[in-house]
C-alpha cells in the first residue's frame, strides 16, 4: 500500500466529516498521542473543566447547602433523562446512580421478585464478568432457588440466536446480557432477543455499557424491562462516574428495589423511622447523590445529542470498516486475526486482533519514540488488543497511521524490548 497516497485520502474523508467539529470539544494536549481507548475510558470533554470549577467554587465554596434546593437535588433525574434521549427512554425512566453493579444488584433482584415463581438465570460467554460475579453473589443468597446457565458461542466471537433460544425456556426468571460484548464487539439484535424471552415469560435486563453512547438504541421501541449501563466510555463522564439504570415505565409500580436508601425513600426530608418507597424511579436511588461526578457527566452528554446518534454510528462503522480493511491488507502474514464480527451490523464500536504477542505489541504501540508518535488501545487477555473507535475525537487518518505502527514494530520486532510482565491495568 503507498502510504502518502492513502494518507492523503483519509485526510479527505477527515475534511468531508460532518462530526469533525467536536473534534475540538475534546481535551487533547498531545498532538503525538493517537487514542483508540474510548471504549474504556472516553476522553475529557473541555467543558467539563469549567463545569466542575463552578461546582466546586460557586455551587460548593459559595452557596454551600444552599445548591441542594437550587440545582444538586434532582441532578441523578435531570442527567438520567438526558440520557434517555440517546437509548430511547421515556422522561422518568432513567436515573444516573451508585455503579454499574450495584445497579445490577438492585434490577436482579427486582426482576426476580417480580417473576418469583421460576429458578433459572440466563446470561452468556461473553458478559463482563463483574455482572456474572454479582448474579453469583444473589445465587449465593439463595443456594437452594437459583442457577445460571450460560449461552455458549460456537467461534468465540459471536452468538448465535439458535443457542440463545435453546437456552431461554419457561423456567427462565431472567435474562441478563451485554447489548456488545466486551471483548470481540459482539452486538445483540435487542428487540428479537427481547421478544423471545419475553415469550417464555422471562424478563430482561441490557448492560448497555459498551454501546451507549456508539450506537442507536430504543428500548421503549424493543420492549426492555431493565437496564444498566457506565458512564466513563462512550459518555465522557470521567473515570468511576456514576452508572445509570433504566426501569421500563410500566414496570416501575410493580418492582421494588432491595436497597432501601435515605434518597429511593417517598419522602426523604420528613425522616420517618419507617421506610415507604418512592412511586417513581426514584425508588432505586440509594444514598446521597455524588455530586460531583455527577455533574462531569452532563457535558458529554449533550455533545452526543447534538452531534446526533446516527451520524455517530455511521461515522464510528467508517472507521472501523477501514480499520478492519487494513488489518487485512497490511497485516497479513504477521500473526494477526480479526476477533471482532465482520458483519457491521452485528459489532459495536470496537474492533478486537489477536496476536501470540498482543501484550508486548499494545506496550510498544504507546512508546511515542517508535514512528514518533504513540497509539493508546487496551489489552484483554489472553491475546486480545482492542481498538475503539469514536466518531466525536478519532479521525480517519488516525487509523492509517496506527496500521502503519503496527506493522513497523511486528515486521521490525520491536515488541521484544518490552517486558511479559503484566501492569495492574491492562
Amino acid at each position: 500500500m503507498n502510504y502518502s497516497n492513502n494518507l492523503q485520502s483519509a485526510k479527505q474523508l477527515d475534511e468531508r466529516d460532518p462530526l469533525r467539529k467536536f473534534r475540538d470539544e475534546f481535551v487533547g494536549t498531545d498532538s503525538n498521542l493517537i487514542y483508540l481507548n474510548g471504549n474504556s475510558l472516553g476522553r475529557l470533554p473541555k467543558k467539563t473543566k469549567d463545569v466542575l470549577k463552578n461546582v466546586i467554587e460557586n455551587e460548593w465554596g459559595d452557596k454551600l447547602i444552599r445548591s441542594w434546593n437550587e440545582v444538586w437535588f434532582n441532578k441523578a433525574q435531570k442527567i438520567g433523562n438526558k440520557i434517555a434521549t440517546l437509548i430511547g427512554a421515556r422522561s422518568g425512566e432513567v436515573l444516573v446512580s451508585d455503579s454499574t453493579s450495584v445497579n445490577l444488584y438492585k434490577l436482579i433482584l427486582a426482576a426476580l421478585k417480580a417473576n418469583p415463581n421460576k429458578t433459572k438465570i440466563v446470561s452468556d460467554v461473553f458478559n463482563f464478568p463483574s455482572d456474572l460475579y454479582i448474579i453469583q453473589g444473589i445465587i449465593d443468597q439463595f443456594p437452594t432457588k437459583y442457577k445460571l446457565e450460560l449461552i455458549s458461542s460456537s467461534d468465540g466471537i459471536s452468538i448465535d440466536f439458535d443457542d440463545v433460544k435453546n437456552v431461554i425456556d419457561k423456567n427462565t426468571a431472567l435474562v441478563l446480557l451485554s447489548h456488545v460484548a466486551f471483548k470481540s464487539g459482539f452486538l445483540y439484535d435487542m428487540e428479537k432477543t427481547t421478544i423471545f424471552a419475553h415469550e417464555q415469560g422471562a424478563m430482561i435486563l441490557w448492560d448497555l455499557s459498551h454501546s451507549v453512547g456508539a450506537i442507536p438504541i430504543d428500548l421503549n421501541k424493543c420492549g426492555v424491562d431493565f437496564a444498566v449501563g457506565c458512564t466513563y466510555k462512550y459518555l465522557n463522564g470521567g473515570p468511576g462516574s456514576p452508572a445509570f439504570l433504566y426501569v421500563n415505565k410500566d414496570l416501575i409500580e410493580k418492582c421494588d428495589s432491595p436497597i432501601w436508601g435515605w434518597f429511593g425513600e417517598k419522602s426523604p426530608f420528613e425522616f420517618n423511622l419507617n421506610y415507604k418507597p418512592s412511586e417513581s424511579i426514584n425508588k432505586f436511588l440509594v444514598g446521597t447523590p455524588q455530586v460531583l461526578s455527577l455533574s462531569a457527566i452532563e457535558p458529554a452528554v449533550e455533545i452526543l445529542v447534538d452531534a446526533g446518534i446516527e451520524e455517530i454510528r455511521k461515522k464510528n462503522l467508517g472507521l472501523s470498516d477501514l480499520f478492519v480493511r487494513l488489518v487485512k491488507e497490511e497485516l497479513d502474514g504477521f500473526g494477526f486475526q480479526i476477533v471482532s464480527p465482520l458483519e457491521k451490523n452485528k459489532r459495536g464500536s470496537h474492533i478486537s486482533i489477536s496476536h501470540n504477542e498482543a501484550y508486548r505489541i499494545t506496550k510498544a504501540m504507546i512508546d511515542e519514540s517508535i514512528k514518533d508518535f504513540s497509539v493508546i488501545a487496551d489489552f484483554r487477555d489472553p491475546d486480545i488488543i482492542r481498538f475503539g473507535f469514536s466518531a466525536l475525537y478519532n479521525s480517519f487518518e488516525e487509523i492509517y497511521r496506527t496500521v502503519e505502527k503496527i506493522k513497523f514494530i511486528v515486521a521490525e520486532n520491536l515488541y521484544a524490548n518490552y517486558s511479559i510482565e503484566r501492569n495492574n491495568v491492562t
